[in-house]
């Protein structure tokens, strides 16, 4: 787990913008940093160790692309650490690498590399990376298990090569401006290069609002993209020469298989996956929450080493009550594995979200980024690297919103046109079932584009908040649904829930799920491991029919029952809460309602919302009604911008460090 980040056209006279890449992305790698600048590039990376500790330094350089095994990192001085302050850290070489994230199965392609006549010098994952690319080309891709973004430099060509991983859990962001390439792992590292220019991009606050995280390609700061998921791209000198998606996600469902053989199956790739996510050599912890998928990834792990750390945040409010903490506490002393807690109070979660927030680069409005945030604290204090359970959702049918399709059959009987009809009527009357009868009249096409649907903002809502505050001549936004249907279209002919678990595969996991995954752990130099997000993991999983994964009663069916072979059935059968954050009742308390409605208040909110919009939600909701998520969305947006765009970032940089700015 590392940072990475560079640019083309480069000169040895650039290494002051390169450090500067390089120190404010120092969180993602205290163990080692490197700079390599060679004619028309600069590589820098920050290191976390995980895999061979003391040669697996990067940038890392091949002298050759030939079968020897001529290999470089950057220079060490007396006591082990890199030089930097000098554009040649590195000795020149054909090839060079910077990588963030793991290989699992590196020790297998080695093998099959030396087999092929490629010799090493290190024992890392990053050399089996590069000598991999040498061998195979582009096709590495395919063979790769594990998480990453990486570029490789081609001397002989000018050429870089970048790829990012399979579901996207590890960033990869880009620019180019007058034909220079700049990436890297996190936005706030091009922020630093001279030849980028700071805007706002409010194409992405509008989508934003629906979605409640940035759903664009192009990220909230102009002209700053993100490489998809399993997308890789060829960059030249002047800029972009390619980019391709190298793989994409299949489903083959095997309705002859019995359940109990999809559950064998299950719980055979789960303990596989485990596996190969402990490879390390440093000590693999792992959170450990009240639901089933830390808990039974938790114990998978413990089969593999069981004298494992587990660890799990709670909310002082619920103390003494069934809590995650009394739920986690209880499964560890069942499976005989230590586990650390600590109560999060309203104090530290509210100071923290300026942190949360910056650490974020773009705004990201879920309320268990900051509990995520504090997990990941407390773990670091014991370990370098955690198993976290993201993934099992989308992968196995576990999100309590892929059991409307099924309620909605009940009225397939029924013209939908009556539907609609009863939907406006119940609405009009303020009646309940309106969302209900609305959703039965349609497909999942035209109403579900996200777990955001019901929380954030409906494009009429957005209209009214934003209206007369565009600039002039912007046309009005895309509907979600607009950004969704591409990707419905490639499974078009796929059952409804398959559907959307693809759909959310493309926006809900990567662009939420997954961001904050790494962004709060890398805050706190912690590597985040997902077994669940492993190809194999779904390429079993997209074998397992709609019927063994969710129905009306019950969501991860066959994952429960495979569950059940690791955890007490309470837990593996116990119901999808989320994380508890209680947003909602500090919003009714007059301190914070206050500190909300000074931001709504703001010049800068009146810059981009019709402020009346905004004091009716905070009222609205603190009359009774539900309105917390819209008003965290608008409340982390401000808070946001005031950090990266008002001056109200500095306090986290780095003490030594000139802006580039």
């Amino acid at each position: 787990m590392c940072g990475i980040c560079g640019f083309t056209q480069a000169t040895e006279g650039d290494l002051p913008i390169l450090q500067a890449m390089d120190d404010v992305m120092a969180h993602r790698g205290p163990d080692g940093e490197g700079c390599y600048i060679d004619e028309g590039i600069a590589l820098g990376h920050r290191r976390l160790s995980l895999i061979d500790l003391s040669g697996g330094n990067q940038p890392m350089v091949r002298l050759t692309g030939e079968h020897a095994s001529e290999i470089t990192s950057p220079a060490l001085d007396g006591q082990g650490n890199p030089f930097l302050g000098q554009a040649k850290a590195c000795e020149r070489g054909d090839w060079a690498i910077v990588f963030n994230g793991e290989i699992y199965n590196y020790r297998d392609l080695r093998e099959q590399l030396q087999q092929e006549g490629w010799g090493f010098q290190t024992s890392s994952d990053t050399e089996v990376l590069l000598v991999g690319y040498l061998a195979w080309g582009e096709a590495v891709l395919d063979r790769l298990r594990g998480m990453f973004a990486f570029a490789i430099w081609e001397k002989k060509t000018h050429e870089l090569f970048c790829a990012r991983d399979f579901f996207g859990i590890k960033p990869f962001y880009y620019t180019v401006q007058d034909g220079q390439f700049v990436f890297a792992s996190e936005i706030k590292c091009i922020l630093e290069h001279p030849s980028y220019e700071r805007r706002l991009n409010e194409d992405a606050l509008e989508q934003y609002l629906c979605f409640q995280f940035s759903a664009l390609d192009e990220t909230f700061f102009k002209d700053i993209f993100k490489l998809p998921p399993a997308t890789c791209m060829r960059v030249g000198q002047e800029g972009i020469l390619s980019v391709r998606r190298y793989w994409r996600p299949e489903y083959a469902f095997d309705g002859s298989r019995p359940m109990a053989d999809t559950v064998e199956a299950i719980d055979g790739a789960m303990r596989e996956s485990v596996r190969y996510h402990n490879v390390a050599d440093v000590e693999v912890g792992s959170f450990l929450s009240s639901g089933i998928d830390s808990s039974y990834m938790a114990a998978c792990l413990a089969k593999e080493n069981p004298g494992i750390k587990t660890f799990t945040v709670g909310f002082s409010e619920y103390s003494g009550e069934r809590d995650e903490i009394s739920w986690a506490g209880e499964l560890a002393d069942t499976l005989g594995i230590a586990n650390t807690s600590h109560h999060i109070t309203e104090d530290e979660y509210w100071e923290s979200l300026p942190a949360v927030q910056w650490h974020m680069d773009e705004p990201s409005a879920d309320p268990s980024a900051v509990a995520l945030y504090f997990v990941d604290k407390l773990a670091a204090t014991q370990v370098k690297a955690v198993l976290s359970g993201e993934g099992a959702d989308e992968f196995f049918g576990g999100y309590r919103i892929y059991q409307v399709p099924f309620s909605n059959a009940k009225l397939s009987w029924a013209p939908k046109g009556l539907l609609r009809g009863a939907s406006k009527a119940a609405r009009a009357l303020h009646v309940r079932g309106a969302n209900y009868l609305e959703r039965a009249s349609e497909t999942a096409e035209d109403w579900y584009y996200t777990n955001a649907n019901g929380v954030a903002f409906s494009p009429q809502e957005r209209e009214r908040l934003r209206s007369g505050k565009r600039a002039a001549g912007q046309p009005a936004p895309a509907a979600p649904q607009q950004l969704t249907a591409p990707v419905y279209a490639e499974v078009s002919e796929l059952d409804e829930v398959t559907r959307m678990q693809y759909v959310d595969l493309f926006f809900w996991l990567v662009g939420d799920i997954l961001l904050k995954t790494d962004k709060m752990s890398m805050a706190h130099s912690l590597e985040s491991r997902v077994p669940f997000l492993d190809k194999r993991v779904f390429e079993l999983s997209a074998t397992v029919p709609t019927d063994q994964k969710v129905n009306e009663q019950q969501t991860k069916i066959a994952l429960r029952e495979a569950a059940e072979r690791a955890i007490p059935q309470e837990w593996a059968q116990k119901e999808k809460l989320g994380f508890p954050v209680p947003v909602v009742s500090w919003l009714r308390q007059d301190r914070y309602y206050e500190q909300v409605k000074r931001a709504f208040a703001s010049p800068t909110a009146e810059r981009f919302f019709n402020t009346e919009c905004l004091m009716e939600l905070l009222d609205e909701h603190r009359a009774g009604a539900d309105r917390s998520r819209k008003i965290w969305i608008v409340y982390m947006f401000l808070l946001w911008h005031r950090l990266f765009f008002e001056g109200g970032d500095e306090r986290f940089r780095p003490a030594s460090q000139g802006s580039q700015r």
